[in-house]
């Protein structure tokens, strides 16, 4: 696939998603790594621009440059904004308490502290959700579990090889001092993503460094 074609695709991916406005995005790509430029109205546009163009057959990896503008009518104060944030939080049964937000000019910042990342996760999505926000930065702290590294490493194993999407022959998985490093090859974005959220769910699990490749 030639750049031309990949970025008629990625452009065509962008439009054919109804979440995002996409006239004032553009796209190029570089040997099967894209960027995304230009501006949307919602950190929540720009969020789903990344993941529509992750979809698209072909890329590898997004640089997603996209600035969010919130149009006049939807800028908050910051006081509001924040307070609207942790009541989102507060009503999502997957966000612990422990984790809070402050936000300035429109930037939230998540800070805390988790047991699991899928709790990290979540608070960084629902935040992501709420009019009037420009950006997420995740600080939320992981609490650390003592599991024993084989015990983390086989559990990974374990879980690749169940997952249908994954050819778990192709990757390998090393632990050091609570950190996963994935290495091999993947056939796709989302195949990539599962390894990932492979990893990330085991108990003990405080980074996971993506050495991952993607090819078609």
């Amino acid at each position: 696939m030639t750049n031309a074609e990949l970025e008629l695709d990625v452009t065509d991916e962008l439009f054919w998603d109804p979440k995002i406005d996409s006239a004032a995005v553009a796209v190029s790509a570089d040997d099967g790594e894209v960027t995304l430029r230009g501006t949307v109205g919602s950190f929540r546009q720009k969020r789903e621009a990344r993941k529509a163009a992750e979809r698209v057959w072909g890329v590898i990896d997004v640089n997603n440059e996209l600035k969010v503008r919130i149009l006049t009518e939807q800028r908050r104060e910051d006081a509001d904004l924040r307070g609207d944030v942790l009541q989102a939080l507060m009503l999502d049964s997957l966000v612990p308490t422990t984790i809070d937000a402050k936000v300035e000019y429109g930037y939230v910042t998540l800070t805390g502290n988790a047991d699991w990342q899928y709790q990290r996760d979540e608070a960084e999505f629902i935040a992501g959700n709420i009019i009037g926000v420009t950006g997420v930065e995740n600080d939320v702290y992981l609490n650390v579990l003592q599991p024993s590294p084989s015990d983390v490493r086989e559990s990974i194993k374990k879980a690749l090889k169940r997952d249908a999407k994954l050819d778990a022959a192709s990757l390998s998985v090393e632990t050091v001092n609570g950190t996963v490093v994935l290495t091999g090859t993947v056939h796709s974005w989302s195949e990539r993503d599962a390894a990932v959220a492979a990893a990330w769910a085991a108990p003990g699990v405080t980074a996971v460094d993506d050495l991952l490749t993607v090819t078609y």
